[in-house]
């Protein structure tokens, strides 16, 4: 189980970071994908803080810092709650796979998290 856990742990450390650094860059896709939801790209800056603050304290919660890995999880799951239903609700749904799949990772790594 704690194998399962770091793997699945450190696979959402790297994606939420990397999709928070593309946010602060403000890649083509993440611009386009903004505009087509209907998300301004003011918002960017703190959309990449979030995912970045989750991947941090994720990795808080590998050091040994169980709360904050919990929590962290927690968020991103709430996180990622959101950018589905705001798919949903632009009715985009072309490539609602990718919020899906930071949501299944988030709720993975909080399930492992309190399981362990």
């Amino acid at each position: 189980m704690f194998t399962a856990y770091v793997v699945v742990t450190v696979v959402t450390i790297v994606v939420n970071a990397g999709i928070a650094v593309a946010d602060l860059a403000r890649a083509g896709f993440v611009l386009a994908n903004g505009a087509e939801v209907g998300v301004p790209p003011s918002w960017l800056p703190v959309l990449a803080t979030l995912k970045a603050a989750g991947a941090t304290g994720l990795l808080l919660g590998l050091l040994g810092v169980r709360p904050v890995g919990v929590a962290a999880a927690a968020g991103l799951c709430l996180f990622f709650v959101g950018a589905v239903a705001v798919h949903v609700r632009a009715r985009v749904f072309h490539n609602i796979a990718f919020p899906g799949v930071y949501l299944a990772l988030a709720v993975a790594s909080l399930v492992l998290a309190v399981a362990r």
